[in-house]
């Protein structure tokens, strides 16, 4: 047909969590950004709508692989592992699908079972809250499109947050390696490697400071390296200032969750070029 109606362009925005104590999207604040379950009890996860009108939004368990560049790729069923099928199974939460109205939180139930005689290991999946478009904005743009081509802009926000689940008596510990400042299509980067020995997940915050100097050029929370990978490049953006003084000597340390204590679990010398 050469006379478009209507054309209604959605965009998806999904977020990996982790960084804050609680996560924004949209209108939509999630806290907290990461569940750690012993297989014993479950927890809960609290929504809250910080907009003016009400909001819907589904929630859903995804599979997603970390890659050895620290992004994280989405999984198909079909195409999961045991481990992340298990996951997918021990996992259960509710409700599913909530209206929020503004400043009005709302509790999220998350529930685990093990079965029994599941092998030794972490299991992982990651819980999704996406909001679902209001149909009044495809109903509104239908009605202008009587003059003409109409485009409805209709923003889709998800939040994602892992849901880990640790079955036996598991550790694991990383090491820093080579760190370098990158050019990115986005502009410039602090990056250095990380890697994981152990079979469960390492997470926790990043220092960078001079040899000497006790306040840190930079800062980083919620740095992780999940089983799937022995290894990742973890890429920080910078300002180009900021950029060139992290150059040179520079002492990396990576700790634990200052929630569990901020413990390091490593700390090395390294000269950025």
């Amino acid at each position: 047909m050469f006379r478009i109606t209507q054309i209604l362009l959605t965009f998806s925005l999904a977020l990996v969590a982790g960084v804050l104590p609680a996560r924004a999207a949209g209108d939509l604040l999630v806290a907290p950004t990461r569940i750690v379950l012993d297989g014993t009890r479950g927890t809960e996860v609290v929504l809250n709508n910080i907009g003016s009108t009400p909001a819907t939004y589904r929630i859903s368990l995804e599979i997603k692989r970390m890659t050895a560049a620290g992004g994280l790729d989405e999984i198909a069923e079909a195409e999961a592992s045991d481990t992340e099928k298990a996951a997918l199974a021990m996992i259960s939460f509710s409700p599913r699908r909530v209206v929020l109205p503004p400043n009005q939180p709302q509790v999220i139930r998350v529930g685990v079972r093990v079965p029994e005689g599941t092998p030794e290991g972490e299991y992982r999946a990651h819980m999704l809250f996406r909001a679902v478009p209001d149909a009044a904005l495809a109903t509104d743009g239908a009605k202008a499109a009587s003059g003409g081509v109409s485009i409805a802009l209709t923003p889709i926000y998800g939040i994602t947050i892992p849901v880990i689940v640790r079955v036996g008596a598991l550790g694991a510990t990383a090491s820093i390696g080579a760190a370098r400042v990158e050019e990115t299509a986005d502009g410039p980067a602090f990056a250095f490697d990380l890697t994981r020995t152990g079979n469960r997940s390492v997470y926790g915050d990043i220092e960078v400071t001079r040899p000497g100097v006790a306040e840190p050029l930079l800062r980083a929370r919620g740095i992780a390296i999940y089983p799937e990978v022995g290894a990742r490049t973890v890429s920080l953006r910078v300002p180009a200032e900021l950029a060139a003084r992290l150059r040179g000597p520079v002492r990396i340390r990576y700790s634990e969750d200052r929630e569990i204590g901020g413990g390091t679990i490593d700390e090395a010398d390294r000269v950025v070029r």
